[in-house]
């Protein structure tokens, strides 16, 4: 149930993050992309289509792989196992 109730949470959060970002691409005063990128991270950790997205772009751009691990290590370390 805990369990659960934190996917549902984080799940959530990315969503609104999401939306953040596109708020942020438009209007001067936010970061679009970080906002994107964050709610991105946090939506792959409960979908794995998303999560094939992310990976499929990891590899074509490599320099992003090692960034990509080390945002989804911090984020894990930071939530807990979901």
């Amino acid at each position: 149930m805990r369990k659960n109730i934190k996917k549902v949470l984080v799940l959530t959060i990315g969503i609104i993050f999401i939306i953040l970002g596109f708020l942020g691409l438009v209007l001067p005063f936010l970061q679009g992309i970080l906002f994107l990128v964050l709610g991105l991270m946090l939506v792959s950790l409960c979908i794995p289509e998303v999560r094939l997205f992310i990976n499929k772009h990891a590899k074509r751009y490599p320099k992003l792989h090692p960034i990509i691990r080390k945002v989804e290590s911090w984020i894990l370390k930071f939530i807990g196992e979901i």
